[in-house]
C-alpha cells in the first residue's frame, strides 16, 4: 500500500470535520457482538475506534452480550443448553453462569482492553443502580423461558454519571426485577432501549453480515437506507426474515422512540464504526 502524504492526511481530517461537528457531545450506543468480539484484530480495531470517537467529543456507550463465552462455561460445568422456539431457556443454574460470565468475565475484559488502548472505561451491568428493570419474558405461544427477561424500565443515571465523568460505560445486559431476581436480556433489545432512553444520536448494531440484503446470498444487493415505515412491506417480501427480524425490530423501535438513526453494520470489516460515523455512504443499512 502506498504511503499517505501529509496533504492526503489533512484532507481526510477536513472531510471528517462535518461528521465530528454533527456528533460532538452527542451519545452513540454501540451494541458489540459477533465475530468482532472474538477475532483479536477486529477486537483491537473496535476498541481503537471507540477511543478515537471519545477523543473527538462523542459520548460512546458500549453494550455487549457474550453468547459463545456463556456456552463455553455451561459446557465446562456440564449444564445443558435448552432452546425453546430459538430462545435459550435459562434456569437457576444457567442464570448464575450468565451473570458470572457477562458481568465478571466479558465485561471486565472489555474495560481492560479499552484501558490498553488508552481509553477510560467503567464496567456496569443492568443490576448496578437498578439500571435495567425487567419482568419475565415468555414465548409468543406463552411458554416459560425461565430467567429470560423483558425490560420494563431503564434508569439512565448510572450511564450518564459515567459519561459526564469522562468514562465509556461498558454495559453487560443482565437485569433485575422488584423482587431481586436476575434476568438475561437480549443485547440488541437492551441496546435499543438504552439508546432510546438516553436520546442517542445513533444506535449501531454490529453483526456478521453486510447489512440488510435484497438477496441474502449477494452482498452487492445491500440496501443502504430504509425508512421504518417500509419494514412491514420488506417482511412481506421475505427480504427481512429469520434472524434479521429481531435485529431490525430493535432498530425500528429505537427510531420510533426518538433515536436519531439506527444502523446494522458488518463487524467483520475493520474500523467499520469509523466508516459508518465519518462518511456519507456508511457501511451498512441505516434505519430512519
Amino acid at each position: 500500500m502506498d504511503k499517505i502524504t501529509n496533504t492526503e492526511k489533512s484532507q481526510i481530517l477536513i472531510d471528517a470535520l462535518p461528521y465530528i461537528q454533527k456528533y460532538s457531545d452527542k451519545i452513540v450506543v454501540i451494541k458489540y457482538g459477533g465475530n468482532a468480539m472474538t477475532n483479536k484484530e477486529l477486537k483491537d480495531a473496535v476498541m481503537t475506534d471507540i477511543v478515537l470517537l471519545t477523543l473527538v467529543g462523542i459520548k460512546v456507550v458500549l453494550v455487549h452480550g457474550g453468547g459463545p463465552e456463556i456456552n463455553d462455561m455451561l459446557n465446562k460445568l456440564n449444564i445443558e443448553s435448552k432452546f425453546i422456539n430459538g430462545l435459550r431457556y435459562t434456569d437457576e443454574a444457567a442464570i448464575d453462569v450468565v451473570k458470572m460470565v457477562l458481568s465478571g468475565k466479558v465485561n471486565k475484559e472489555l474495560v481492560q482492553l479499552l484501558a490498553h488502548h488508552k481509553g477510560s472505561a467503567v464496567g456496569l451491568c443492568g443490576i448496578d443502580g437498578e439500571m435495567l428493570i425487567a419482568e419475565k419474558k415468555k414465548t409468543d405461544d406463552g411458554q416459560d423461558l425461565g430467567f429470560v427477561g423483558e425490560i420494563t424500565k431503564v434508569n439512565t443515571k448510572p450511564i450518564t454519571d459515567a459519561l459526564n465523568n469522562g468514562y465509556i460505560p461498558v454495559i453487560a445486559t443482565v437485569a433485575t426485577d422488584e423482587e431481586g431476581n436476575t434476568y438475561n436480556i437480549n443485547a440488541d433489545t437492551a441496546a435499543a432501549r438504552i439508546a432510546a432512553e438516553l436520546g442517542a444520536e445513533n444506535l449501531i448494531l454490529m453483526t456478521d453480515i453486510a447489512g440488510l440484503l435484497r438477496d441474502r446470498d449477494d452482498p452487492t444487493t445491500l440496501i443502504p437506507k430504509v425508512n421504518v415505515s417500509e419494514v412491514p412491506y420488506l417482511k412481506m417480501q421475505g427480504i427481512v426474515s429469520g434472524g434479521m427480524i429481531p435485529k431490525i425490530d430493535c432498530c425500528v423501535e429505537a427510531v420510533r422512540r426518538g433515536v436519531g438513526g439506527a444502523v446494522i453494520i458488518d463487524g467483520r470489516v475493520p474500523h467499520s464504526i469509523l466508516i459508518e460515523i465519518f462518511s456519507n455512504e456508511g457501511v451498512g443499512t441505516q434505519f430512519v
